[in-house]
């Protein structure tokens, strides 16, 4: 069955407004008949000159006055109240699509590129507002202006006006052709400049790597290679542009000469006034505006279709870690964590756990160790729910991690990053990260014990100094101790630290391990450490490898087994 197009999935929004929308249309009714009657009174000018009655003549003044009087009251509220339709749609578009992605599964977001992403909620959203607003700004109100002038124009003579339309079907075919080449160009187009931002985007992310390796010129060899199939994309689209205008253009002087012709025919014999002549030649002027605002609507849309096909297509996404309809909120837990017979690959491929099954109790400090691709970061965010294990099933003191809601699961587990991410906000905003209300003394007190309180105090404005972005402006000791603080804050039972220490210097790491005991205190904590000083006092240490235990003990214990790999890996460290 062949998929509607993307454009039809607008019409729910447009619901949404049909009262504006209706009142917005009768205005426009309103303006579109005004057109029939000034070409009307423009006919009559010839018969008053005619008829030497100048009392008649001076009249039209003051009902063309009316007249114009009535068309702009009539534009004002079409234009006003379909401003404001549009808008609201655009705003609620990208809030929706912002929406959707936030919750789109996280392996979407890895291998997504998210200048993309940031191209497609910014300017393609608004490229559909912009054809939504000449939608009901031109293509309807000069649609509809269409209409009621030929349809005066049939009332005048019949012949001239089917005459004049002879050049319509081809002038159709001939937009229509040209619409179809515009989309292709335009898909093209904003698929190129998509390009653009993602490369920019990372380039500008990544602009120490790229100063340190001298790799200006070859991010802006391939930064100008795209630019250049932009141009050329964006260069066809207006040749096309170009031949179609004249050709337009000369379908609508040919008609116009063919209409004088058949004109003086008609009038000498007899079956039109001289009057009525000029009324149907000012009909006919009145709709070369309309027609020309149609044809560029209908090209930007075109246009602006591949926009709304990018947009829409993410709707088209859904995740595939969903909430279980009969789910419930996990009360306050003890912090009993199973993984039982789990199986989990990555995308169908090798699996990385099978049948991996492991019991952590109350308040334990266990140690994930391992080389890399051994299985430490997977565990982890299985247990966030990240991902959905293919077999086997991971439980929260003895509830199903299926059968709860995603808030309340993710709620009661804090993660420290070896990557703090860190938004642009104040770093009060970013230590309360996703509470919607939070208490100021709360966020002091986290970070007094993340050892976070006394460089915060040195920024410029405390608590309300703004963060650049990723915040830059701070060591990566002090990032971490925000998020340690961030993860005070949120007081989880359930605690992940991932590699918490390992970028940090020896000053910056005492202080960051200090604020790291007082946030483990009385939780269950899973700590993920290539650096194997940091795991010495864990209650257990588990040794992974191609996602089994192949380990586990405390420091002292694995120190002491014969062919230990553990001791291998510490004696490769310290030795």
């Amino acid at each position: 069955m062949k998929q509607r197009p993307y454009y039809w999935q607008l019409l729910p929004y447009l619901k949404r407004h049909r009262g504006t929308l209706l009142m917005a249309l009768i205005c426009t009714l309103g303006y579109g008949l005004t057109m029939p009657i000034l070409a009307y009174l423009l006919g009559q000018v010839s018969t008053y000159i005619g008829q030497q009655d100048l009392r008649a003549l001076l009249q039209l003044p003051a009902m063309a006055a009316v007249l114009f009087l009535a068309r702009g009251l009539f534009q004002y509220g079409q234009d006003t109240l379909m401003a404001s339709v549009v808008f609201q749609i655009a705003l609620d578009l990208r809030v929706n699509l912002y929406r959707h992605l936030l919750y789109l599964d996280w392996d979407y977001f890895q291998e997504s590129a998210t200048g993309d992403l940031a191209y497609r909620l910014t300017a393609e959203v608004d490229r559909i507002g912009e054809l939504l607003n000449k939608l009901f700004h031109q293509f309807i109100p000069c649609s509809w202006q269409l209409v009621a002038v030929l349809t005066y124009m049939v009332y005048l003579n019949g012949l001239l006006t089917l005459a004049t339309l002879f050049i319509v079907p081809l002038m159709t075919v001939l937009v229509g052709g040209f619409g179809q080449r515009l989309l292709r160009l335009s898909r093209q187009s904003q698929n190129r400049i998509s390009n653009l931002s993602t490369q920019a985007t990372e380039v500008l992310a990544g602009i120490r790597l790229v100063k340190a390796f001298v790799a200006e010129e070859a991010v802006m060899t391939r930064f100008g290679q795209e630019a250049e199939h932009h141009r050329q994309a964006k260069y066809a689209t207006e040749r096309i542009r170009a031949i179609q205008y004249p050709v337009v253009g000369f379908l609508e002087a040919m008609a116009v000469a063919v209409l004088f012709v058949l004109g003086g025919w008609q009038i000498f014999l007899g079956r039109l006034s001289g009057s009525g002549f000029i009324s149907f030649i000012a009909a006919v002027a009145l709709l070369s505006d309309p027609i020309q605002r149609v044809t560029s609507s209908f090209n930007e849309f075109k246009q602006a279709q591949a926009s709304i096909d990018r947009v829409f297509k993410l709707f088209q996404l859904q995740p595939q870690v969903q909430e279980h309809p009969q789910a419930v909120a996990l009360p306050h837990v003890q912090g009993k964590v199973e993984f039982c017979q789990v199986s989990f690959a990555y995308g169908g491929g090798q699996p990385v756990l099978h049948r991996f099954d492991l019991r952590v109790w109350p308040g334990e400090v266990v140690a994930l160790v391992g080389t890399s691709g051994a299985g430490k970061t997977t565990l982890m965010n299985l247990l966030l729910r990240f991902y959905d294990p293919q077999g086997g099933h991971i439980c929260i003191d003895g509830m199903d991690l299926r059968r709860v809601t995603l808030r309340s699961l993710r709620q009661q587990i804090g993660i420290v990053p070896q990557e703090v991410g860190l938004f642009s906000g104040t770093v009060a905003q970013n230590i309360a990260l996703g509470q919607l209300e939070w208490d100021f003394a709360a966020i002091q007190a986290a970070a007094e014990a993340a050892n976070a309180h006394a460089f915060i105090m040195e920024l410029p404005q405390g608590y309300e100094t703004g963060l650049g972005e990723r915040g830059v402006n701070l060591s990566g000791g002090q990032r971490q101790r925000l998020a340690i603080a961030r993860a005070i804050l949120l007081n989880p039972r359930i605690l992940i630290l991932d590699e918490a220490t390992s970028a940090l210097d020896s000053e910056s790491e005492g202080l960051v391990q200090e604020a790291l005991e007082q946030l483990m205190g009385g939780r269950t904590v899973f700590m993920i450490a290539h650096r194997l000083a940091t795991v010495r006092k864990c209650d257990r240490i588990l040794v992974l490898e191609r996602g089994q235990i192949i380990e586990s003990g405390t420091h002292e214990q694995l120190m002491t087994q014969m062919h230990s790999q553990y001791a291998r890996f510490y004696a490769q460290q310290f030795f």
